[in-house]
């Protein structure tokens, strides 16, 4: 099965469309109002509204509340719910009650940051770069060698720090069910590059996309 992709900080539809044309499974949509890439409902919902019915929606939270998240979830028409906080595992569980995939995302600092994790009900987890000032996004990679003797309890995608050049490696190295991406691919925060989300893409597959 071909490496599934995560194109995150979606928040121009040029960008979504071009996305999911080089073949990306998926689109992060982030509801962190301190992000970079921050996108309110009402742009959201004009983006996603001309997006063709394929590929994952992502919603990306930090910290949310359970009904904020409902609301912005139906309104769009959200598959999945990334937790980017501390949310509880009640909450994560409260979630995929209502029928939603749920993503937990991990800052990784150390090997304690995985054992940590084990028994949060989740679809997936995202393991990121972990940053005092930055949820994600910050173009930063962490120690891989952290995960030489992790035993996945779930599946799991790798952020952080990934672009074009390195996504190759890495999926060579650990073997992760997916690669997620947002300024690996950009020119600034939250625009795009079609050309880098290509070779990205490209590289992550191993195949060529059409242009």
């Amino acid at each position: 099965m071909s490496m599934r992709v995560k194109i995150c900080g979606i928040t121009r539809r040029e960008d979504a469309l071009a996305a999911l044309n080089l073949g990306a499974d998926a689109l992060g949509f982030n509801f962190y109002d301190r992000s970079p890439r921050y996108i309110d409902l009402q742009k959201a919902r004009e983006l996603i509204d001309h997006l063709p019915p394929f590929g994952l929606r992502v919603g990306v939270f930090v910290d949310p509340t359970f009904e904020g998240v409902m609301e912005i979830t139906k309104a769009l028409r959200l598959d999945t719910i990334q937790l980017h906080g501390q949310e509880p595992p009640e909450f994560a569980g409260d979630l995929r009650n209502e029928g939603l995939r749920v993503w937990k995302a991990i800052r990784v600092s150390g090997a304690q940051s995985l054992k940590d994790c084990g028994d949060y009900p989740c679809d997936a987890l995202v393991l990121d770069a972990f940053d005092p000032r930055q949820r994600g996004g910050t173009g930063k990679p962490f120690d891989w060698s952290i995960l030489e003797d992790w035993t996945p309890p779930a599946p799991w995608i790798l952020s952080g720090g990934l672009n074009p050049e390195t996504v190759a490696d890495a999926i060579i190295r650990l073997s992760p069910s997916g690669v997620d991406v947002a300024s690996g691919v950009e020119t600034r925060p939250g625009i795009k590059d079609a050309d880098l989300m290509r070779l990205f893409i490209q590289r992550a597959r191993q195949e060529l996309v059409p242009a």
